[in-house]
């Protein structure tokens, strides 16, 4: 009975088992108000493909959060990745190959420059990434519109890239499902498995003690940054291929829909706490209310009255939970 009650408290004192009550609850509302369709295959389509896209870029601004740290960028390199492919292999029509490597290298290049400038400078994050958010968003702007004569390229994909990176199962589920659950197991060996995942919460407890422990902070926070980059440019990857065309203007709405799958998935704004399930379960509960209010008589505006709630809640029992395990270790001690 004693084993019982500790393993339950073991388990109440997760930061993801918030998140996890989130979803069920989240999804038994749209499941009751969102009709038949939404319980069926068209409606775990719709908000898994939008989960898995908006997944991809939470993943590594969820490791970022937890070493302590924030990247606002990711909303402009989605666009800049995207674009150079259409303007190599569309306006150019240089091999796509060719052009997925630009993308990709765009978003490690923007991810390098923010972390030397996090690790070179006394200026946050936050402030940090926001210039660079702007400056990469001007020169995206400027370069399409001298090269192309216009803000939106088009493209032509081949059929063996388009099936890779861009092609739907039935027509519904798109295979970025299948990319996410790649980048998933991937970040979930990385920050759970690995020495390194113990630096980046170390990062997060005190970078400083870090440091003098002898864990590389500066070299983590470079790798963070640029798998970051990397990320939001695969899934600008994906986008373009998928829909043959690119703009100026997409991707903006990744910036703080990333940020609100971490909290709500149980990340702390303070750092050194955090887990990728927890990270999947918001990444989640943020599609299904993104989605499923469409699958309701509701007005579409109260989705994001939900996802507002959401953010509040989350974070309200994110600092409970915190609390919790604070306490239970001080008893133990």
């Amino acid at each position: 009975m004693t084993d019982s009650r500790g393993a339950f408290g073991r388990v109440a004192r997760r930061p993801e088992t918030g998140s996890f009550l989130g979803l069920i609850i989240t999804y038994a509302f749209f499941a009751l108000f969102g009709g038949q369709v939404f319980i069926t295959a068209p409606g775990w389509s719709s908000w898994l493909n939008a989960a898995a896209e908006v997944g991809i870029v939470a993943l590594p601004v969820g490791l970022l959060m937890i070493a302590g740290l924030l990247d606002i960028s990711v909303g402009a390199v989605l666009p800049a990745s995207s674009l150079t492919v259409a303007i190599i292999s569309g306006h150019y029509d240089l091999p796509l190959p060719l052009g997925i490597a630009g993308g990709l290298a765009i978003g490690l290049a923007v991810g390098w420059i923010n972390g030397l400038l996090v690790t070179r400078t006394t200026i946050p994050s936050l402030i940090i990434t926001i210039g660079t958010m702007f400056g990469v968003m001007g020169l995206t702007l400027g370069l399409t519109i001298l090269i192309a004569g216009s803000t939106g390229v088009f493209i032509v994909p081949d059929v063996v890239t388009k099936s890779i990176f861009g092609s739907a199962i039935n027509n519904m589920f798109q295979v970025v499902i299948f990319w996410w659950a790649g980048f998933v197991a991937a970040v979930f060996f990385l920050l759970h498995l690995s020495p390194w995942g113990n630096w980046v919460f170390a990062l997060g407890g005190d970078r400083d003690s870090a440091r003098n422990a002898g864990i590389p902070t500066d070299r983590v926070t470079i790798q963070l940054y640029m798998l970051s980059g990397f990320a939001a440019a695969f899934v600008g990857v994906t986008q373009v291929i998928t829909f043959g065309s690119a703009q100026v203007a997409a991707g903006s709405s990744f910036i703080f829909n990333s940020i609100m799958c971490v909290v709500i998935g149980g990340v702390l704004l303070t750092g050194g706490a955090g887990s990728v399930v927890g990270i999947v379960l918001g990444t989640i509960t943020f599609a299904i209310v993104n989605q499923g209010i469409f699958f309701t008589r509701l007005d579409p505006n109260i989705g994001s009255i939900i996802i507002g709630a959401l953010l509040l809640i989350a974070v309200l029992t994110n600092d409970g939970f915190r609390k919790l395990a604070l306490s239970a270790s001080t008893k133990k001690a």
